[in-house]
């Protein structure tokens, strides 16, 4: 039997975990696009990447495009900036990729919470993920609860 690459275990889980506890749940699915709080056309579980008004999707076609852009627009570009970001608790990796698809990888990788677990700060990096709750420059209380709940994740991951 082919011994598991364990790098790769802990990618799967984190994309895993962060989709299925964090991304999904927030951003919730709508088949049809629209245009979001700020007015940016969305669809799908929270995508903007080349959405049009009128444009539908089936389910599947969703769940392919988040599982796809998620592994290969957030979480190795987040390998990149982040030293050892594959080495980090399984948690905290879930909850900087949600943070990162809500915000973008610029501000995540720039960001205090990326500063902070560069320097092994794992701990205060998951409370400065909390920082990301505007949207046009006003507090939004979904934004406010979705980084409580990517807060809560990321310490159960911390010793």
């Amino acid at each position: 039997m082919p011994k598991l690459n364990k790098k790769a275990v802990a990618a799967v889980a984190a994309v895993a975990l962060s989709i299925g506890t964090l991304i999904k749940p927030w951003e919730g699915l709508s088949l049809t696009a629209y245009p979001d709080i700020v007015g940016v056309w969305t669809a799908c579980y929270g995508e903007t990447q080349n959405i049009r008004k009128g444009m539908k999707f089936t389910k599947a076609e969703c769940d392919e495009k988040l599982l796809t852009r998620v592994m290969g627009d957030y979480y190795l570009p987040l390998t990149e900036c982040i030293a050892d970001f594959d080495r980090k608790p399984v948690e905290w990796q879930a909850a900087a990729i949600s943070v990162t698809y809500n915000v973008g990888v610029g501000a995540a990788c720039k960001s205090t919470f990326a500063r902070l677990a560069r320097e092994g700060r794992i701990k205060e990096s998951c409370h400065a993920m909390t920082a990301f709750n505007k949207a046009g420059g006003r507090v939004v209380q979904g934004l406010v609860n979705r980084r409580s709940a990517e807060l809560a994740l990321c310490l159960k991951g911390v010793a």
